[in-house]
């Protein structure tokens, strides 16, 4: 805090924007004030985009806008605008599109320059107080865009068309659609291969980034093909990060990526979305393997979440956790030097826990170099013979040390965490701990999950406006704010309501997953071209969006959540296969189409994508397990077992058979098979609107899954 006064982002809902409400910048909220003001002074704007999980935005908070100097040369110049990207990442995607044609970069802190009327004109991300890196100080930025604007301002609107021009092209997709094929699956899954770091796991080089869709997508592959290359890019990756700096070996849950490509340091903010994501490919490794280790991650990614991001109270998920505690701050609450470690255990915790985590007199963090991320360096068995100890003693040394450590680090000044439920965001933190839960058997993952999809269904669904974007704010004391629900909130829900359907074969699950599926079909799906815009049709209301708002996205590519089209098209193609609805499957063909002729070129930022090709190729399994007892566990337990993005499994008790309680393509044949009239527990497996006969030995169950896509899969490579 810089002043004794507070500017009027005191009256903001968002973290992010309270957290400058004492900084010496007179900053607007975006909106129509901030705009009429900028017009009436004929002023530029200065728009700062940013996260309260962001390190740099903080840096440039401390070393820019908290400073006097700047805040003169903004106040007097500039309209300030400041914007949550995690709060609106409608505007955030926009403006980083045109960031990113102007300078060849985007990220946050965003920096951008605009016009009155919210064109952007100039920007970058991340300025120094002082000209170094290679680039400007932020002052002298700030002088010259102001002159400019005053001086030049002819070329100044000519840039801001030019810019606008690549906005609007950027994701509308117009005129490149084409033939849905399935044969992009492999495209996608090659670029997958030809990425991939043998050395390191994980794919590219520095910074390096987890993409789980791309690790599901490969899992999926790897099931039905066998072949060997696959399973070594997934269990290489996995394994390798599960042992590194990227994963808190103290505390469970993953790191947002790593600066090096050896997944060594990390930038230490930890995203709810990341941890969902990578929950569901370490469960479903689990399934494709067998490897105890992704079990043991998966649970422990839970732990974390338990602990940190979620509202027990409530039930919700929270954000994030920040990277950092303060501004001087970069990672020391995650980091030990060796005399912090060395003063929190005994003398044999130590030197096992160095030689494990390689904590050392130098360690890896630039910043400070007595400082160590703490990693996976040598297996147990190396240690223990390294020290003549037998291997027990040191897993029980391991043990003791790390909940010491823990404990310890517990004492420390701790990050912010961003108490922010986020509907999307929340929806991916249910499908991944419902999945959790059928597969290893989390009984208080399910109800935490239930409970919270119930909570979002609850306050952030209404008939008359549809799902709202924010369920409840951080503080406490923040006035609670709508703003409307995006493509992602609804796509995302969609299928959460689903799983929660398969999960509990709760009806009501079900007729959620459709309402909310047909409201995104009113208010996103373009009926000229196909797709779904990223905003809905509500979201201005009958006012002139502000700014570039205007332009419309059909976001396709993963960055870093799975892209909404395709979670959109999943959901629909989920619905057709229970409704035999030919709305819902028509739709997302024309969703696919809109980028079937490009779809390859983007790679592995693609491979929602290819999951929904994946949905939209193969065809649908339904295992539907009707009865109760041991024999309906065993059965359910047996279709449960192996991995598939294309299978579900319903286990349904009693009248939960009845007609009146199942989707329409499943009503029409499950009740009225002979079997479940006289209450016998069996299994019975539906495919494309087709039932086989029923089983009651869960190892016929198994052998009949095998054979069963065995048999299809050779069908569709026949086609493609």
């Amino acid at each position: 805090m810089t002043t004794s006064t507070v500017n009027s982002l005191s009256r903001a809902s968002s973290a992010y924007l309270r957290s400058a409400m004492h900084q010496p910048i007179r900053w607007h909220e975006w909106g129509e004030e901030a705009f009429a003001t900028a017009q009436q002074e004929n002023k530029p704007i200065l728009l700062d985009i940013g996260a309260v999980w962001c390190h740099w935005c903080h840096v440039m908070d401390r070393e820019s806008y908290d400073d006097s100097e700047v805040a003169q040369i903004v106040n007097e110049r500039f309209i300030a605008v400041k914007v949550d990207r995690d709060e609106r990442p409608d505007i955030d995607s926009r403006y980083q599109v045109a960031v990113s044609a102007i300078s060849g970069q985007g990220g946050w802190p965003l920096t951008a320059f605009l016009t009155p009327d919210g064109k952007p004109f100039y920007g970058g991300t991340y300025f120094p107080p002082d000209d170094g890196y290679g680039r400007p100080s932020f002052k002298r930025v700030l002088l010259s865009i102001a002159d400019a604007y005053r001086d030049k301002n002819g070329d100044v609107t000519e840039q801001a068309r030019m810019v606008e021009s690549a906005i609007l092209q950027a994701e509308s997709f117009a005129g490149q659609g084409g033939t849905f094929s399935p044969a992009v699956i492999e495209v996608i899954v090659k670029s997958a291969v030809q990425k991939f770091d043998p050395r390191n796991g994980g794919f590219g080089s520095a910074p390096k980034f987890p993409h789980p869709a791309v690790l599901d997508l490969l899992i999926d592959q790897y099931v039905r093909s066998g072949e060997q290359q696959l399973r070594d890019i997934f269990v290489s990756t996995l394994e390798k990060m599960a042992r590194s700096g990227v994963y808190d070996q103290l505390a469970g849950g993953f790191h947002r990526y790593s600066v090096d490509e050896r997944w060594i340091v990390p930038h230490f903010e930890k995203m709810c979305y990341d941890n969902s994501e990578l929950l569901k490919n370490y469960v479903h490794a689990f399934q494709a393997s067998g490897s105890e280790l992704f079990a043991l991650v998966a649970r422990d990614i839970i732990r974390w979440m338990d602990e940190w991001l979620s509202d027990r109270e409530h039930g919700g998920f929270y954000a994030s956790q920040d990277a950092d505690y303060s501004m001087d701050d970069d990672g020391d609450y995650f980091t030990w030097t060796l005399a912090e470690a060395q003063g929190v255990l005994n003398k044999e915790e130590a030197s096992v826990a160095g030689l494990y985590y390689d904590i050392n007199e130098i360690g890896e963090m630039h910043h400070n170099s007595a400082k160590n991320v703490l990693y996976v360096r040598a297996p147990v068995e190396e240690i223990a013979q390294r020290l003549s100890l037998p291997q027990a003693q040191v897993r029980s040394l391991l043990q003791t040390a790390k909940q010491k450590m823990y404990a310890a680090r517990l004492q420390r000044p701790t990050p912010y965490v961003d108490k922010t439920v986020y509907t999307g965001w929340n929806a991916l933190c249910v499908s991944a701990y419902l999945e959790a839960a059928k597969v290893l058997d989390l009984q208080e993952a399910r109800r935490f999950a239930l409970r919270s999809l119930d909570r979002i269904l609850g306050e952030g669904w209404k008939t008359e406006t549809g799902l709202a974007h924010v369920i409840a704010y951080s503080d406490s004391n923040a006035e609670p704010r709508h703003v409307h629900g995006l493509l992602d909130d609804y796509a995302f829900t969609a299928n959460a309501c689903l799983d929660a359907y398969e999960a509990t074969s709760d009806f009501s699950y079900f007729k959620f997953a459709q309402r909310i599926s047909d409201t995104m079909l009113e208010l996103f799906f373009d009926p000229l071209s196909g797709g779904f815009f990223d905003t809905g049709k509500s979201s201005s209301g009958q006012e002139k969006p502000l700014g570039v708002l205007g332009a419309r996205r059909k976001p396709f590519q993963d960055s870093p959540t799975p892209a909404g089209n395709p979670a959109a098209a999943i959901a629909l193609a989920r619905l057709h296969s229970y409704t035999n609805d030919q709305r819902y499957l028509d739709k997302a063909l024309q969703t696919m189409e809109v980028l079937a002729a490009s779809a390859g070129q983007y790679g592995i930022f693609a491979a929602t994508y290819a999951i929904a090709a994946v949905h939209l190729s193969q065809p649908h399994t339904q295992v539907i397990v009707a009865g109760s007892g041991e024999v309906a566990d065993r059965l359910a337990a047996a279709a449960l077992a192996p991995f598939a993005l294309n299978k579900s499994v319903l286990k349904l008790a009693g009248n939960e058979a009845a007609q009146d309680n199942l989707p329409p393509a499943l009503a029409q044949t499950i009740p009225h098979l002979p079997d479940v009239k006289r209450g016998k527990t069996v299994a019975v497996i539906c495919s494309d609107f087709t039932c086989q006969p029923p089983i009651s030995d869960p190892q016929e169950l198994a052998r009949s899954l095998r054979h069963f896509w065995e048999l299809t899969d050779d069908a569709v490579n026949k086609i493609t």
